[in-house]
């Protein structure tokens, strides 16, 4: 018989998938084999509800926002909350803001308070609204005035020229406040009939005109009779609160009064009593507090004085009204009384304040691990015997002082050490490098000269200084134009140097395969400086847990609309000096941790005002939520890769991130950047938000080795003038090249003793080709955090700016 085979199916074999269950309920039952998963229970409660649960459900959710924003209201301004603070800006040199204030103070039935700290500013008691105000004015030149004020004002009022509308200043001023964060505001126009009957239409659509863009939607007041100041003030009772992010999360009161007692040890030190009313949060005694301007400083205790702007003040005998309307002053109140009817709230507890402590002190010997043992010591008397040599010494010397002697070639041993332990910053630009060199040699050329010159007089008319000092800071900004443009042109491209071999020039530097994927340990090789900043396990659990305690309102302390005294400690007379010549004295409660130093992450874009070169680690001036600070800031790119690379200027056209070191502060939080001129003057060159605080955020500083082929084969190539000697060729070596049209490849040999190199490409090159070495080396910001911001002068308009298009490249 024949043995009959089994058939077995060919290639060509059709295969069927195998069927699945599908994902309905059945199915997914007989899978899960009676497991219930967790979240399933929430789920088949919404799937239960019947559609007219649900729309019971989304009404009474509409019902709980608007109560909430009625109460908030209803709160703001009267008997239980604290008064409607608002904040007069002038934006025009010909706004007429006493006017203004002299319109808002001839309300029928109302009593008006002068405040002593503050020219021009006054309270506003309406029994009959039941309302209560406090107006103060701030000029839109003083730049520092106007942002402390709107960090806490509920309602700006900005006054306008029927004419013109605002000028440069109230321009700029505009700029920094949308910038910072805006509250409710609404636009008068006082003055309006000074103007012809003819031209008062024109004026007004011109005007109208000129806010549809910055105001979109608002509406003008005119404010030239009672009625209209009346229908003004029932507006910003009225009209939607705007929230800030930054101050809504936190306790802040701008100062109604404030009193300095001087300390047994010091005059220039003491307590500050300052008195107002609190707003935002629930202020805690043990909590820090930031007084803007001057730092973080402790409480010491509370106090609940009787409230100055009550609506149903005391009457005090042999007071007189006249014309429905009481003008009191503040002094008028019994003081006596006040400091009786004074109660302690609450005093700090040692145990539970917050430490003042803003820096880790590092342990030079917490690296040490163990004691040396007995062959490290053989050791290491041996090199010290191998390292001895005769030195001259006078007579009388001992062992121990004739070490410290220190001959002449030691001296520049040492030398150059220092240079080389120090931040390589000239990578930067080797143009800057030959420019100091040709100005020292300059200097000396002249010094010789100095001696044989003769001293003569010159007349007067041949001397003009301020001429010069100003060509001179016209040639610097082309100068930085010029670096600037050349970034441009040729990102990160360094020259090789000559005097000194590439291998020790670039030591710290190392190639990576890819700059995207390649690895690079954040906590490699940090500086000492890390040493001295906190940082956290886990920043975003860190800030949801302190917003959710905020949200369930578990701190306790003085409630908002209290009106209360804060005993500030150590604080220097200074702010009281500041507060009697009417600045403002805006006092922020900080959250825990946000008084101590971290490395913070700020997303900025470039001001479309101001385009003059801004270099990285120049000085500016931050305005981050209610601090203010100066330093040097490192500029980098914003992706969402792990490296991040480092930029020299700050670009017109992209988004970047500033890192410097600074105090924590939780986001959100806007900020403002500024540059301070010779002038004095403050110009805002970049506006963003903080991005992180994460000290392990990798900037990468690139450097561009570039080298031209000097023959070309199929694959291959002959590269010079990107070295200049053989050593240096062989240590970069392992280093892959790329050229500016995409090729890719590698060194194969070098030829010669002058740097000439064989390289093999994937592709044939072109002769006008750039053959590319990339370098990597991780950088950090400098320590250059200085609590201490200048007060500006006065914001003009800068017309000696030199315009990008008029620079030429030589």
């Amino acid at each position: 018989m024949v043995a009959v085979g089994a058939h077995r199916p060919g290639p060509l074999k059709q295969q069927n998938k195998a069927h699945k269950g599908g994902k309905h309920s059945g199915s997914s039952q007989r899978r899960a084999g009676g497991r219930v998963p967790v979240k399933a229970q929430p789920h088949r409660r919404l799937r239960d509800l019947s559609r007219v649960d649900r729309r019971h459900q989304a009404l009474q959710l509409r019902r709980q926002r608007k109560e909430a924003v009625l109460a908030e209201k209803r709160s703001l301004g009267s008997r239980d909350g604290p008064p409607h603070l608002v904040v007069l800006v002038p934006l025009h040199s010909r706004a007429a803001a006493h006017d203004t204030l002299r319109l808002l103070q001839s309300q029928d039935s109302a009593v008006v308070h002068r405040d002593e700290g503050r020219a021009g500013g006054f309270a506003l008691l309406c029994p009959r609204l039941r309302q209560r105000w406090r107006f103060v004015t701030a000029q839109a030149g003083d730049l520092h005035t106007v942002l402390d004020l709107a960090k806490v004002a509920d309602s700006l009022l900005f006054i306008l020229d029927p004419a013109g509308g605002w000028d440069s200043a109230g321009e700029h001023c505009l700029s920094c406040l949308f910038a910072q964060g805006l509250p409710s505001y609404a636009l008068a126009v006082p003055g309006g009939t000074d103007l012809p009957p003819k031209k008062r239409i024109d004026a007004r659509k011109k005007l109208a005109k000129a806010i549809e863009k910055r105001f979109p939607e608002a509406k003008l007041f005119p404010l030239n009779t009672e009625q209209e100041s009346s229908l003004l003030l029932r507006h910003l009772a009225t009209q939607k609160q705007r929230h800030v992010a930054f101050r809504d999360r936190r306790a802040h009161l701008l100062a109604y009064a404030a009193e300095f007692v001087p300390s047994q040890e010091s005059s220039l030190v003491g307590t500050l009593k300052v008195s107002g009313f609190v707003r935002g949060q629930t202020l805690n005694v043990n909590s820090l507090v930031h007084i803007v301007g001057y730092g973080d400083f402790q409480m010491s205790q509370v106090d609940a004085p009787p409230d100055p702007l009550s609506l149903n003040p005391r009457v005090v005998k042999g007071q007189k009204r006249s014309q429905d309307m009481e003008v009191q002053d503040d002094s008028v109140n019994g003081t006596d009384e006040m400091e009786e009817d004074v109660k302690v709230l609450m005093k700090a507890d040692p145990n539970k304040q917050e430490s003042l402590q803003s820096e880790v002190v590092p342990d030079p010997m917490e690296g040490e691990q163990t004691w040396p043992t007995e062959e490290e010591l053989q050791e290491a008397e041996a090199s010290l015997k191998a390292n001895r040599r005769v030195v001259k010494v006078p007579k009388g010397t001992s062992k121990y002082q004739a070490a410290w002697i220190v001959d002449d070639g030691e001296e520049g041993s040492q030398e150059d050490n220092d240079d080389d332990d120090e931040d390589d910053d000239i990578d930067d630009d080797m143009m800057e490098e030959a420019v100091s060199q040709e100005g020292e040699s300059s200097e000396e050329e002249e010094e010789p000269a100095e001696e044989e010159c003769e001293t003569m007089t010159v007349s007067e008319c041949l001397r003009d200084d301020q001429y010069d000092e100003k060509v001179e800071e016209d040639e610097q900004m082309l100068e930085r134009y010029k670096q600037e443009r050349m970034d441009e042109m040729f990102p990160d491209e360094v020259d090789t140097p000559r005097d000194v071999p590439a291998r020790i020039r670039f030591q710290k530097f190392r190639g990576l395969k890819s700059f995207r994927t390649s690895p690079w340990d954040p906590k490699e090789n940090l500086p000492r400086d890390y040493a001295r900043i906190f940082q956290f396990q886990d920043f975003s659990r860190t800030r949801k847990h302190l917003f959710r305690q905020i949200e369930k309102e578990e701190t306790e302390g003085a409630s908002v609309g209290w009106y209360v005294t804060l005993h500030v400690c150590n604080v220097p007379v200074s702010v009281m000096e500041s507060f009697k010549e009417g600045k403002p004295l805006v006092l922020f409660s900080l959250l825990p941790h946000e008084q101590k130093m971290s490395v913070l992450n700020f997303l900025v874009r470039r001001h479309p005002s101001n385009s003059e070169p801004v270099r990285a680690k120049e000085e500016l001036i931050f305005h981050c939520g209610f601090r203010r600070f100066r330093a040097s800031p490192l500029f980098s790119q914003h992706t969402s890769a792990d490296k991040h690379k480092l930029e020299r200027f700050l670009r017109p056209d992209a988004a970047l991130v500033v890192t410097v070191y600074a105090p924590i502060t939780f986001p959100p939080a806007s900020v403002l950047l500024f540059k301070q001129r010779s002038n004095g003057m403050h110009d805002l060159i970049a506006t963003g938000s903080l991005l992180s605080v994460d000290p392990d955020r990798i900037v990468i500083k690139r450097l561009v080795l570039s080298g031209h082929p000097f023959k070309i084969f199929t694959k291959t190539a002959v590269v010079r003038y990107m070295f200049f000697n053989r050593e240096d060729v062989m240590w970069f070596k392992p280093v892959e090249l790329r050229t500016k049209w995409g090729r890719r490849g590698h060194i194969k040999e070098p030829l010669g003793t002058h740097g000439h190199m064989k390289c093999h490409f994937d592709g044939q090159l072109k002769s006008q080709d750039t053959v590319l070495l990339n370098l990597y080396k991780r950088v950090f910001p400098k320590w250059t955090y200085d609590p201490h911001v200048p007060e500006p002068m006065p914001w003009v308009r800068s017309e000696s700016a030199l315009q990008v298009q008029e620079v030429e490249m030589e």
